[in-house]
């Protein structure tokens, strides 16, 4: 069986998180993706550190799957060979600096003037127009003006998430714009031009809090590991450590305290027995959990809750989840090649029952230059004598993954 994008072109001209994460998206759905590199080191997120056999983590991360063609962007062989790519694919992704993709001559309308069933999608900060256009627009200067700082954190201590959450909104709900401007394509023909920003992405993702803010006129506190409307929902002793508990209805409560932690008189306690009641009264409720967790180890409580259907996890850290039994069980860990190293990799989340998602090499920078430039329309000499001239960059090692 095939995979559902298998076929499609795309050429992106992206840097750091944002849209890498949206065209590997597409890449392990079949799509053919060609990244488009600086010469001068290539993408931000391959420098970022080198912790991945000599290679950025992010960069591994986001960048699997994809071809790559290093080229100086402000010579003009340059810039027309990747515009002759895009005029031979289905989509254009960037997320340069707004205004710099139309300075090069690969702006939406100039790239459309021929090839009006291209899509394009533009991917910024904080969208196209409005004050703040030209800002810079890191991740954490994202969540900060989507307000997430501001309800992450305890009460004394406001932190951004410890993922780039406002990149990873916005290449999302990218690959989900790629995708269904495919679909509305396939049934009319009609190309698109789509403008996706980071700011709007990550207000979205900020659901509850924000209609609790609109609709009490307050701000909703920073609560830890708390919930501002559930309880109890939080982190509880253990006698060797603590377990993350959520009780998310009032029959919940009743199979909490009767069948784990062995008080039924706590079942139909006025106090709590509505979720209303346990928020109001949260702190006694709390409490009350507390002493009686304490009792358990870790995996026994666990086991416990997890016997009672109660909504409840361990803290893992991060050595735990990449050895996490649920994971190897489903068999969800390939191995990618890269320009040092053969690496581990996650299968994506979402599984097809009659096709594996493609996870290919996490590609050298230039690695492909020398075929991409041939396929644009160079014949090899002009390929090479391009190469030698600096006006474009060849890879010269790679490390495949081992036979699948």
């Amino acid at each position: 069986m095939t995979l559902p994008l298998d076929g499609v072109t795309v050429v992106a001209l992206e840097q750091a998180v944002a849209a890498p994460l949206s065209t590997r998206n597409l890449a392990d759905l079949g799509a053919r993706v060609i990244k488009v590199e600086r010469t001068d080191g290539g993408d931000l997120a391959r420098g970022y550190d080198h912790v991945v056999h000599g290679t950025g983590a992010h960069f591994v991360w986001l960048n699997r799957g994809k071809e790559s063609i290093a080229v100086d962007l402000k010579s003009a062989e340059g810039c027309a060979a990747v515009r002759r790519l895009v005029d031979r694919a289905d989509v254009f992704v960037q997320n340069l600096a707004p205004g710099a993709t139309e300075r090069l001559g690969l702006g939406a309308r100039q790239l459309r003037a021929n090839h009006p069933e291209l899509i394009v999608v533009n991917l910024s900060g904080f969208g196209t127009g409005g004050p703040m256009e030209q800002r810079k627009a890191y991740d954490m200067l994202i969540q900060a003006e989507a307000g997430l700082i501001s309800i992450t954190g305890t009460p004394e201590t406001a932190v951004k998430t410890g993922i780039p959450t406002a990149d990873i909104a916005s290449g999302m709900y990218c690959a989900q714009a790629v995708l269904a401007a495919l679909l509305r394509r396939g049934r009319t023909g009609e190309g698109a031009v789509i403008d996706v920003s980071m700011l709007e992405s990550t207000v979205e993702w900020m659901g509850h809090a924000m209609y609790t803010q609109m609709h009490t006129g307050s701000q909703p506190p920073r609560m830890g590991l708390s919930h501002t409307s559930i309880a109890p929902y939080d982190a509880f002793p253990t006698r060797d450590g603590e377990v993350l508990i959520g009780v998310q209805s009032d029959g919940g409560w009743r199979a909490l305290v009767t069948d784990v932690l062995e008080v039924p008189e706590l079942a139909d306690d006025p106090r709590f027995v509505t979720n209303v009641q346990r928020v109001r009264n949260r702190s006694e409720c709390d409490a009350l959990v507390a002493a009686r967790t304490v009792r358990w180890s870790t995996a026994d409580l666990d086991a416990r809750l997890a016997a009672a259907g109660i909504p409840a996890a361990q803290v893992k850290q991060l050595d735990q989840v990449v050895a996490h039994p649920q994971l190897r069980a489903r068999n969800r860990w390939r191995t990618v090649g890269t320009e040092h190293a053969p690496v581990e990799a996650l299968l994506p989340p979402v599984t097809f029952a009659d096709v594996e998602a493609r996870m290919g090499d996490v590609p050298a920078l230039g690695q492909h230059t020398h075929a991409l430039l041939v396929e644009s329309g160079m014949d090899a000499e002009t390929a090479d004598a391009t190469i030698a001239g600096g006006i474009a960059l060849q890879a010269d090692r790679f490390h495949p993954a081992p036979t699948r």
